[in-house]
């Protein structure tokens, strides 16, 4: 027993001293030691760098107080938490927007509204990934998911996705369906919503213009403002680098944003190929003739070009810009894509003015990565340039044109300019062909433009021809004045028909 205890005794003698935890009193006298040796040497750092690099000190603390303003700024411009409006929902609204960035954009501030007219909860809207850009960007990759469901709360619900149980994996088939073309609130009241007694998901494959220009109740209209201005937020990416863009063009001057309609796509789609090489308009025939929804496939560029219904090209643009006044000096910001013909195409218009530039001559490479391949991102970013500038001019009344020419009136009847390009066509071609001399050419420009400039004006109507009439979006009237009166600002009056 003796020997066991013993050899017991040396076992326990060889093993290593517990380890004492350490107190949390510890813990903060070590911590509040390292705090002040930190600060100690960083106040004398800054003494130091004060003493040999005080601009680069004034710096820091410039950039420093900068964030700090601008941390207090988002504060507060944050809206207040809305209360959330209480109704009995009638079912599920599923949409799937087609096209590009700006006729999606104004498709889900359609939808929001309906979902509103017809209390229904509506689903975060899917995005076109099958058209000409083939871009996989979803909605929250381009708008601030949050911000959009938060500031529409008391107006309706919104939700990121369906309840599980009104899946298809749980039998619920929902009712696909294109709503018709153009319709008032009547449509949806009366054919729409009786819809939702048998099923309680309907997906609408098709947004494009399924809403009304006019006709529609003055809430309804200030609804799909309050979408377009305030709902629609881009994502903080997207805004940084927006406004990053913005920024630099500002630091060097005004500048005019030109959306120069001259891309691949456009000119297949619309047949137009003046100033093209046979080569290239072979081109544009076999890649209109590609895609099926493209319908018209036989298309005659002069006459198309002589109703006014093709794109300016680079070189016109060239001598409008300066028939309108604009001289070398001018800040041109080219809000497009990739130019059909590049470089060889805008050289005219560079040589007139050296100062045009892209964004991607403003940004580095690393910058504009992650927008590759993701046209509706890359438009995101030439949007809020445009939007920005001191003049908008679009070479062709698409729906960007058409959106940012309403944001900017809304911002103030900010300067657009919306050409004549019927009129634009008969004075180029009778300058070139030498019987407009240049200052009769430039008169007659500026003329026709007089009444194109942005001014506050009445939305037209075309009875029974809505694809004819003013775009809700490009002038939404309802939204630009405090009351229901407009005449102040609009003048007295109903709404001009053509």
């Amino acid at each position: 027993m003796e020997v066991r205890s013993e050899s017991i005794q040396v076992r326990c003698d060889k093993l290593p001293a517990p380890v004492i935890p350490r107190t949390r009193l510890q813990l903060w006298f070590i911590r509040v030691c390292s705090s002040i040796v930190l600060w100690t040497c960083l106040v004398q750092l800054v003494a130091v760098g004060g003493i040999w690099h005080p601009h680069l000190l004034s710096g820091i603390t410039s950039r420093m107080s900068q964030r700090a303003q601008l941390r207090v700024e988002e504060v507060r411009s944050l809206p207040p938490t809305l209360p959330a409006r209480k109704y009995r929902s009638n079912g599920f609204l599923r949409v799937s927007c087609n096209g590009g960035l700006n006729q999606m954009r104004s498709a889900i501030c359609d939808m929001v509204t309906v979902a509103r007219l017809l209390n229904l909860t509506l689903v975060i809207p899917e995005l076109d990934k099958t058209s000409f850009w083939a871009d996989p960007s979803n909605f929250e990759d381009i708008f601030d998911v949050r911000h959009f469901i938060d500031s529409l709360r008391d107006e309706v619900q919104i939700i990121k996705r369906l309840p599980k149980r009104f899946n298809r994996k749980y039998g619920v088939v929902p009712l696909e369906m294109p709503p018709v073309s153009w319709s008032n609130e009547k449509y949806y009241l009366q054919q729409i919503l009786p819809l939702f007694g048998k099923h309680k998901v309907l997906h609408f494959n098709k947004t494009d213009a399924r809403l009304a220009n006019n006709g529609i109740p003055l809430d309804l209209q200030k609804l799909r403002c309050r979408v377009n201005f305030q709902a629609l937020k881009f994502t903080p990416q997207i805004e940084t680098l927006g406004y990053k863009l913005v920024r630099m063009l500002q630091e060097k001057g005004p500048f005019l944003a030109l959306h120069l309609r001259y891309e691949m796509d456009m000119l297949a789609f619309s047949g137009c190929t003046h100033g093209c090489t046979e080569e290239e308009a072979e081109e544009l025939k076999r890649m209109r003739y590609t895609y099926p929804w493209w319908r018209e496939k036989e298309i005659v560029s002069d006459k198309r070009r002589a109703q006014g219904l093709c794109p300016l090209t680079p070189e016109e643009m060239a001598l409008i810009l300066q028939a309108l006044g604009f001289d070398k000096n001018t800040q041109i910001y080219i809000a497009a894509g990739e130019i059909y013909g590049s470089d060889r195409r805008l050289a005219a218009l560079r040589a007139a003015f050296p100062r045009t530039v892209k964004k991607e001559m403003l940004l580095a490479p690393g910058e504009l990565q992650q927008f590759q391949n993701h046209s509706s991102q890359m438009a995101a970013l030439d949007f809020m340039v445009s939007v920005a500038s001191n003049t908008f001019i679009p070479t062709y009344d698409g729906n960007m044109a058409k959106v940012v020419e309403g944001h900017r009136r809304y911002l103030g009847f900010k300067k657009t300019i919306q050409l004549d390009r019927k009129r634009l066509v008969e004075l180029l071609d009778m300058h070139q062909n030498g019987t407009l001399a240049w200052n009769d050419f430039i008169v007659a420009v500026r003329l026709a433009h007089l009444k194109r400039m942005g001014q506050p004006m009445r939305r037209r109507v075309t009875v029974d021809k809505p694809k004819e009439e003013d775009y809700f979006y490009a002038n939404p009237q309802e939204c630009l004045c405090g009351g229901t009166n407009c005449d102040d600002l609009l003048g007295p009056g109903e709404s001009k028909t053509r």
